[in-house]
């Protein structure tokens, strides 16, 4: 006589602590990679995101330091330094003594860098509006100051 056989019950794994899909910055990472695509097929020139920042920050605040020019826009020393030389070879900033310091250079548009700036501005907040367009107006401004709050 055989033996009988009972049925193997599955055994599921128990849930990890850590679950990637929940975590904030990969979801941060996520949203971001879709941001950096909506930004690369919207903005219309030849840019990057950094790019673009220094930019619309100078045309924001006039010329400053590429040291406070890094600052505002939350580049380290060497990636604004890349920015801006690849920003001055295209003809778009320029770099001068300031006339308070002369050991200091400052960065300003130069009038095409300024042309483009403008250009460009409706393309990005064209972007910023796709980016947040999952969101209602309620939700967007919750998000935005949630993540203010993080920064």
């Amino acid at each position: 006589m055989g033996r009988s056989v009972s049925p193997k019950r599955s055994v599921k794994p128990p849930r990890p602590a850590y679950i990637l899909d929940e975590q904030i910055g990969f979801i941060l990472r996520q949203v971001w990679q879709r941001h950096a695509t909506i930004f690369a097929r919207e903005i219309g020139i030849n840019l990057t995101p950094t790019q673009w920042a220094a930019l619309a920050k100078l045309n924001e605040t006039g010329p400053c330091s590429q040291n406070l020019l890094g600052r505002l826009t939350a580049m380290d020393v060497a990636t604004i330094k890349g920015v801006i030389d690849r920003l001055t070879a295209r003809g778009l900033t320029e770099t001068s003594s300031d006339p308070e310091d002369g050991r200091r250079l400052l960065v300003s548009l130069t009038r095409a860098g300024q042309q483009l700036a403008e250009k460009a501005a409706p393309n990005a907040l064209a972007i910023s509006r796709e980016t947040l367009a999952p969101l209602d107006a309620k939700e967007r401004e919750t998000l935005i100051a949630l993540l203010e709050k993080l920064r």
